[in-house]
């Protein structure tokens, strides 16, 4: 693992802590966003969704820039223009579609981080190397999420919101430079390349069982931390800020802890794909017991939302096996094209998530209501679980 602690993929690896951080710190100040600019969880739903779908727009375009520049220029770009203005709209939000506008900003922002590492993964390491190296990159960078829980609460209860985003400004843009001055390309591939075209892409058979799942596995984990976790805890427990916070916090360690393991994890078992059968059976499970659970115990609430994000490493495990099977000319395309599907699942899902909040809460009391959101993420899960039981495997033993 010792490539992971070279200044450029450390700087990377920096990059996306604030990745994470930017998609899942709603949660943690949509009390204080209701009373000071008056958005209510199905503004902040549609913000979420924005940065989700924000970032899966541009994708093709990063991955093609990936392809012609190299992950130096193009992430160090993208990140200090979209992830820096995006804070700074954040810190100067009156209305809600500012924050509108911040996420959607950031999304862009953030979109070629990952990919940076992962394309450096990939011209680099073995396939069989990809799930470990993914997971590492995705466990570190999870402490972004650790960040914008509990630690965040404590920043905004001493500094006050506007100042906190102004300084993460400031924190994103000195990320981007640091990218620019690091990050050591790979070496192109030597000879004639064939041209990596989208519809050659979708022509690889093998990533056709796949691709359902990735749409949907990040979702459930992604909403609920990024958004559902804090209005779900207030409305439904009375839970105080304090308490989301130390909520999110669990749910961010849970995610560093399953991407830091997943590598020794799928030595154990023996392959991406059965892990990735293991780690969804255990998210639909979690979430029929928050769908059937939901209003009896404060307790078992908090300990299934940390449950939630154990099960985060399928996207590492996911995107690994995805691999696996791209021709290399396809591979910048490919992993850039994997990761829009996710990430527009997430987006999608968060998008959708608000009508299904707003028809709930209309009819049913919170309990009940946040019943049909936790529902609502485990039936496209189920779905796309079934797809994956007949995709090609990929042995690591």
């Amino acid at each position: 693992m010792r490539w992971i602690m070279s200044p450029g993929l450390m700087s990377l690896v920096l990059g996306y802590a604030l990745s994470q951080f930017y998609r899942a710190f709603l949660a943690v100040l949509s009390p204080t966003l209701g009373t000071e600019l008056g958005a209510g969880p199905a503004d902040l739903a549609l913000s979420s969704g924005l940065w989700y779908i924000a970032f899966a727009a541009v994708q093709i375009p990063v991955g093609w820039a990936l392809d012609r520049f190299g992950p130096r220029e193009t992430v160090a770009a993208l990140l200090g223009l979209g992830g820096c203005g995006g804070a700074l709209v954040f810190a100067l939000a009156q209305a809600p579609w500012h924050i509108h506008l911040a996420m959607a900003l950031l999304g862009i922002g953030c979109a070629p981080v990952m990919m940076g590492s992962f394309y450096i993964f990939a011209r680099t390491l073995p396939p069989a190397s990809m799930s470990a190296a993914g997971g590492a990159v995705v466990g570190i960078g999870s402490l972004g999420n650790m960040l914008g829980a509990a630690p965040l609460v404590w920043i905004i209860d001493g500094i006050g919101w506007r100042a906190a985003l102004g300084g993460l400004a400031l924190a994103t843009l000195l990320v981007s430079l640091a990218i620019l001055a690091l990050v050591r390309n790979p070496a192109r591939p030597v000879g004639q390349q064939r041209p990596a075209r989208l519809r050659d892409l979708l022509a690889v058979r093998e990533l056709r069982l796949i691709l359902p799942l990735l749409s949907v596995t990040y979702a459930a984990s992604a909403c609920i931390r990024g958004l559902w976790a804090g209005p779900f805890l207030s409305e439904v427990y009375g839970a105080s800020d304090d308490l989301i916070g130390w909520v999110t916090l669990g749910m961010g360690l849970a995610m560093v802890a399953a991407n830091l393991s997943v590598g020794w994890v799928v030595r154990v078992m023996g392959s991406d794909k059965r892990t990735s059968v293991a780690n969804t059976l255990l998210l639909c499970a979690v979430l029929a017991g928050l769908w059937l659970g939901s209003g009896t115990s404060l307790v078992l609430s908090g300990v299934l939302l940390v449950m939630v994000c154990i099960s985060d490493s399928s996207y590492s495990l996911i995107m690994s096996h995805g691999r696996a099977f791209l021709p290399h000319h396809l591979v910048g395309r490919g992993i850039t094209f994997m990761n829009m599907v996710s990430i527009s699942g997430v987006g999608i899902m968060q998008f959708l998530s608000r009508p299904v909040y707003l028809s709930a809460s209309a009819s049913h009391p919170p309990p009940v209501a946040y019943g049909h959101i936790f529902l609502f993420f485990l039936v496209p899960l189920t779905i796309g679980l079934v797809f994956y039981l007949f995709s090609a495997e990929n042995r690591h033993v």
